[in-house]
């Protein structure tokens, strides 16, 4: 979430938005009760309608870099 709104806006919206999706408990909420980051960080993104480069930003490949 930091990424994606940065790290005061996250913290904010993981404490103060309710997602129904997550059965009407904030982001914060969700995962202290069990629930998958993948399906809590989905969720999210979905409430807050965001594109999939943001959405997927943390499985871009990440290619070593070779030194020579």
């Amino acid at each position: 979430m930091d990424h994606a709104f940065g790290a005061a806006y996250a913290k904010s919206l993981a404490a103060d938005l309710v997602i129904g999706a997550l059965g009407s408990r904030t982001a914060a909420e969700a995962l202290d009760h069990g629930m998958a980051p993948r399906e809590v960080w989905e969720a999210v993104c979905d409430a807050m309608d965001l594109d999939n480069a943001v959405r997927w930003h943390h499985r871009e490949e990440r290619k070593p870099k070779i030194r020579r």
